[in-house]
C-alpha cells in the first residue's frame, strides 16, 4: 500500500487524517481488547441490538479523539445521538465502536473497530481493527488496502465455491442450481470483518442480508473497493453513506469478475 500520509490537492485530507484514524482507532482497540471477556454491564436497544459499556466507552474515547481534531467534520456513530448537522458537512467520520457486539459479549473473536471519513456520499479513508486477532485494514481511497501492513487482494474469477462464501444461507442458496448441498463458510459475527475477509482473499464473496447501517458498512467498503473488489447493493447499484436513511438492502461483496456475474444472476432472478 502506498503511503496514504503523502500528496497535495485532495490527498491532503488524506495527509492530515490518515494518523489520526490510525492512532485513535488502535487506541479504542486497546481499551476494547482490556474489557474483553471481563464482566461488563450489557443492555438491548431496539427490537433485539445488544450493547454494552464497552460499547459506549470506545465510542467516547473514538469521539474525544476524532471530534476535537477535526471539529468541522460531521459524525455519525451506532452509539452517539444522531445530530442531522452531519448531513451538511463535506467530511464526516462514521463510527462503529464494536462491530459484533454480539460474538464480543460471547467472547468470541469476531469483533472490530470500524471507522471510515466519508467524503460526501463516498469512503476516502477507513480502518477495520479486530484487536483479539490483531488485524488492522487501512485504506484510502486511490491508494489501495492493506492488513497489519501487508498489501491485500480479493480473489479473482467467476467460479462459486460456496464453502469460501459467506451470508444468510437463504440468500446465497439462490445462487446455486443445488441448494440443499450448499455448505456456507463459517457465520462471521462481525459484518465489518465479514467484508474484510473478502478483500484480503479468505472469502471469495459475502453477503449482507438487509437492515446493515452506514457503520457496518463504510469502512469495509473502502477496503473492498481497494483491494481491486466491489461492493454493492445487489442491482449494482453504487452505496451511497451519509444520507439521513443510513439503512441500506441486501448487499454483495466479492472480487469484480465475480461481483459482476452475481450482480447478473441476481437482476436475471431477481429476489421476491
Amino acid at each position: 500500500m502506498a503511503d496514504v500520509s503523502a500528496g497535495s490537492g485532495p490527498d491532503e485530507i488524506l495527509a492530515r487524517d490518515v494518523a489520526l484514524l490510525r492512532d485513535s482507532v488502535r487506541e479504542a482497540g486497546a481499551l476494547a481488547l482490556s474489557l474483553f471477556r471481563t464482566e461488563l454491564k450489557n443492555w438491548t436497544k431496539g427490537a433485539s441490538s445488544p450493547v454494552s459499556e464497552a460499547d459506549i466507552r470506545v465510542n467516547d474515547l473514538l469521539e474525544n479523539r476524532l471530534r476535537s481534531a477535526t471539529p468541522q467534520y460531521g459524525w455519525l456513530s451506532e452509539e452517539s445521538a444522531d445530530d442531522e448537522q452531519r448531513l451538511g458537512k463535506h467530511l464526516t467520520w462514521i463510527v462503529d465502536p464494536i462491530d459484533g457486539t454480539r460474538g464480543y459479549l460471547a467472547g468470541r473473536e469476531d469483533w472490530c473497530v470500524s471507522v471510515a471519513l466519508v467524503e460526501d456520499a463516498s469512503p476516502v479513508l477507513a480502518v477495520v481493527f479486530a484487536p483479539a486477532t490483531d488485524e488492522f485494514f487501512l485504506a484510502a481511497r486511490g491508494r489501495g488496502a492493506a492488513r497489519n501492513h501487508v498489501p491485500v487482494y480479493a480473489t479473482g474469477g467467476t467460479e462459486l465455491d460456496f464453502s469460501r462464501i459467506a451470508g444468510p444461507k437463504p440468500l446465497v442458496q439462490r445462487l446455486s442450481p443445488s441448494p440443499d448441498e450448499i455448505v456456507l463458510y463459517p457465520r462471521i459475527g462481525s459484518l465489518a470483518l465479514r467484508l474484510c475477509r473478502v478483500a484480503q482473499g479468505t472469502l471469495d464473496a459475502a453477503f449482507a442480508g438487509g437492515q446493515s447501517r452506514d457503520w457496518d458498512l463504510a469502512a469495509a467498503n473502502l477496503i473492498v473497493q481497494e483491494a481491486n473488489g466491489n461492493m454493492t447493493a445487489l442491482s449494482g447499484d453504487t452505496i451511497s453513506y451519509n444520507r439521513r436513511e443510513v439503512t441500506h438492502g441486501v448487499l454483495v461483496a466479492a472480487g469484480r469478475d465475480r461481483h459482476a456475474r452475481i450482480v447478473e444472476h441476481f437482476r436475471t432472478r431477481p429476489l421476491p
